[in-house]
């Protein structure tokens, strides 16, 4: 494969996973901005309840009817993938479309790869790569993202609540409160924490659905506590600003192990992409050297077997590198 079919192959890598970026964030923006519409027709018809005879009734039956969906809905079990796409915040995505992206996008590397010239086993390849690998990488690395950063507004979104409940607010109005404050991961799950406690759910209940679509640690001590707090009746304040101090404590530590690794990442990172960046630069300087390589079957074989052992090398580097705290 020559150097021209390489730099056509990446520059079209490139414009089908920015396709693909573009179109998830263009979806996203448009399901942000529905829900933030249906919540405020939801507020607006609360608002003027008093006003209007009829409406009282509507909204109770509407209400029942979200619950008993509710009700369903939790009966049937979540598929793993509906669950990483509701931690990725992705819900409005359903399974079936996630696969046809997939699909999508397996097809495209297909014909890429088959247009510059690939052997039957390396457009194969592609298409199993872009069926299960590359989605699914691109919803983990939205999932993680947005767990780090619910992570960073968190204990401040407590903070919030403590100053007031001690203010004498109720603990869905804070969390009302907190939804309307603070954007983004916090903002969107606090408004369905407060939503769900709107028609009928408890707090402890709607708090552990939360913790589903947000499966942290610290989102699990949080519900815990609300649990805890409607069971016995203690002080809730109490209990998120400790939950606040575990939760910075648990930050600092984190943040404190990345600092001592970040030289064996930096080490993983250079030994994992130098014999890829060697190769592509062989590639131009001297592609006649590099000819057997790709065009015989010697080639291939030690092409395949050298990408093969990097890989696993990649994966125990990242094993050994990859602490939990």
């Amino acid at each position: 494969m020559t150097g021209g079919a390489i730099i056509l192959l990446v520059v079209l890598m490139g414009l089908v996973i920015g396709g693909m970026a573009v179109a998830i964030i263009l979806l996203n923006r448009n399901e942000r901005k529905k829900r933030a519409l249906q919540i405020m027709i939801g507020r607006s018809g609360t608002e003027s309840a008093g006003y209007q005879g009829d409406n009282p009734h509507k909204r109770r039956a509407n209400m029942a009817k979200r619950l008993h969906k509710d009700k369903e809905g939790s009966a049937r079990k979540i598929s793993p993938l509906a669950g990483m796409l509701m931690q990725a915040g992705w819900g409005y995505i359903s399974v079936g479309k996630f696969w046809l992206i997939s699909l999508g996008v397996g097809c495209v590397l297909m014909v890429i790869t088959k247009i510059t010239g690939q052997a039957m086993p390396v457009v194969m390849m592609a298409g199993v790569v872009g069926i299960f690998g590359l989605p699914r990488f691109v919803l983990r690395f939205k999932m993680n993202r947005r767990q780090k950063k619910f992570l960073e507004e968190f204990p401040d979104a407590l903070e919030s609540m403590v100053r007031l409940l001690k203010a004498g607010m109720p603990v869905g109005e804070a969390i009302a409160m907190v939804s309307r404050e603070y954007t983004g991961p916090v903002g969107e799950e606090m408004s369905k924490v407060y939503d769900e406690q709107k028609i009928g759910i408890s707090m402890a209940e709607a708090c552990l659905h939360a913790a589903e679509r947000m499966p942290i640690t610290e989102m699990q001590m949080f519900a815990t506590g609300i649990a805890i707090q409607q069971q016995t009746g203690s002080s809730l304040s109490e209990i998120l600003t400790n939950l606040a101090k575990v939760i910075r404590a648990r930050f600092r530590l984190k943040r404190k192990v990345q600092a001592l690794s970040a030289e064996a990442k930096a080490s993983a990172i250079i030994i994992g992409s130098l014999p890829i960046l060697v190769a592509v630069g062989m590639s131009f300087i001297n592609p006649d050297y590099m000819y057997p390589l790709y065009n015989t079957l010697k080639g291939k074989f030690l092409l395949y077997g050298a990408i093969g052992w990097m890989g696993c090398g990649i994966l125990i580097m990242k094993q050994m590198i990859n602490f939990r705290v």
